[in-house]
């Protein structure tokens, strides 16, 4: 007998298919080259998922975050290099990117004064992994708008023509 699924044991990739409604033989008809027992097989956790896969699936479930959570939690690379990104509310968004340019700013004159002789001292690397820290939080919310961006194109609420337009 198959064992039911249930909320805390599906996989983030089983999550947004069935956010969209759709059967696995459904996806499989979206999903170029994937068969529906691969998918269950995805999403049971018995296959890895490819990155050209995972790309496949962001796109026809509208789900750009399925890229990120990839790159973060199941890529060796991405594990070391890629921070998780949630989508958020653009508004919280923009305050923690307004936070944290407030923060860096009131520290700039101790980054100048820290990297001005191209070394840090000893006295210098506390308050330079600081300095650190608050512009990987910048960078940290400037990946989140740009999912949130990309979250909008696919849904639609952002016309992608007029944007890929005044984007170049």
């Amino acid at each position: 007998m198959a064992r039911k699924s249930t909320k805390q044991n599906k996989s983030i990739y089983q999550l947004a298919r069935e956010e969209k409604n759709y059967s696995r033989e459904k996806a499989s008809e979206l999903l170029i080259g994937i068969a529906p027992e691969r998918i269950e097989r995805i999403e049971s956790g018995t296959f890895l998922i490819r990155p050209d896969e995972v790309l496949e699936m962001s796109e026809k479930y509208e789900k750009p975050d399925l890229c990120n959570y990839y790159c973060s939690n199941e890529c060796p690379i991405g594990q070391k290099y890629v921070p998780e990104i949630r989508i958020k509310d653009v508004s919280q968004i923009v305050l923690e990117m307004l936070s944290s340019l407030n923060a860096i700013n009131e520290k700039k004159n101790s980054l100048i004064d820290i990297i001005v002789d191209g070394i840090i001292s000893d006295n210098e690397i506390e308050e330079f992994i600081d300095i650190q820290q608050q512009l990987e939080r910048i960078n940290i919310t400037v990946e989140a708008l740009q999912l949130w961006v990309e979250k909008m194109l696919s849904s639609g609420k952002i016309n992608k023509e007029q944007y890929e337009k005044f984007k170049k």
